[in-house]
């Protein structure tokens, strides 16, 4: 489900720091299979057609690693503010990288909301503090108040592009109808295992790369907005894994953040997943503060 995983992803606002896996420069082996057949055969490992042209909703709740650098500087603005002692600091060397780790592996339980067409909301809750971002399908809007920035703020120019013309099913799903362009570049290995590698062309002339493994046809490894880090612009993969069935569509309830050029990984843990709830539209609009 690559429209979702990289909505998520970029979701997850500038608080997410994601890492880098190793990727390969070599040249994909030729494919067995036209770009058509392997995405049949993805749609149908995925539940089918006709299964997913039925979801209208769907909403996951679960847990999300999140970079605690800045996370555990904002903690101590925020705890300044409501009179309490900051923490002692830490000056032993073992123990500084102790809680340097725990920082870095901060874990934060997030609410996502999705409802066709293309409306999302994302929740995350931190510090006794609600996160807030949601697209309404136009025009995106997101509260940031464990940042300090209590005021609701439109999306960026390269978020509101990064958000258009996602749904819930992805990409692949009536990609025909969508005027998106689809072609196999040959075989690459993720995590071991042999992928289809796709390139998907939408008929706004962006690009996307998604890898559909070989053997269970279940798209494992899917090209996200490319984030801006340092100044920069860096490639983003997502890995999607643990794979389930919810009412007949397959939902993976692991997904795993790469940015090229970063170290760390970040991690999204799915334990709820619902399909079709009723989610009133008043949910999508701007939030209020």
């Amino acid at each position: 489900m690559p429209g979702k995983k990289s909505l998520l992803l970029s979701v997850l606002f500038c608080l997410c720091c994601s890492l880098a896996l190793v990727a390969t420069d070599s040249k994909p082996a030729p494919a067995d299979l036209t770009a058509a057949q392997i995405v049949e055969k993805n749609i149908a490992a995925r539940g089918g057609l006709q299964a997913w042209r039925g979801v209208q909703t769907m909403s996951w709740t679960g847990k999300m690693d999140v970079g605690g650098g800045s996370l555990e500087r904002s903690r101590r603005m925020a705890e300044r503010k409501r009179g309490r002692p900051g923490r002692m600091e830490i000056t032993d060397h073992k123990d500084a990288a102790t809680k340097e780790e725990a920082i870095k592996q901060t874990q934060l339980p997030f609410v996502f909301d999705m409802k066709r067409p293309g409306k999302s909301r994302v929740e995350i809750e931190f510090a006794g503090k609600k996160a807030v971002q949601v697209y309404d399908g136009t025009n995106g809007w997101k509260l940031r108040p464990f940042l300090n920035r209590n005021d609701v703020e439109p999306f960026t120019p390269e978020e509101a592009k990064s958000e258009a013309g996602k749904d819930l099913d992805g990409p692949l799903v009536d990609y025909a109808a969508k005027g998106t362009k689809v072609e196999v570049e040959g075989v690459e290995k993720v995590e071991d295992r042999d992928a289809y590698k796709l390139k998907l062309t939408t008929k706004t002339g962006s690009v996307q790369h998604v890898w559909i493994d070989k053997q269970s046809f279940l798209d494992v490894k899917v090209e996200g907005s490319p984030r801006r880090m340092d100044g920069k612009m860096h490639t983003v993969w997502i890995y999607q894994k643990d794979f389930r069935s919810v009412q007949g569509v397959m939902i993976p309830f692991v997904l795993v953040t790469v940015v090229d050029g970063y170290h760390e990984t970040h991690q999204m843990v799915i334990e709820k997943a619902e399909v079709n709830p009723k989610l009133d539209d008043a949910l999508f609009a701007k939030p209020k503060v």
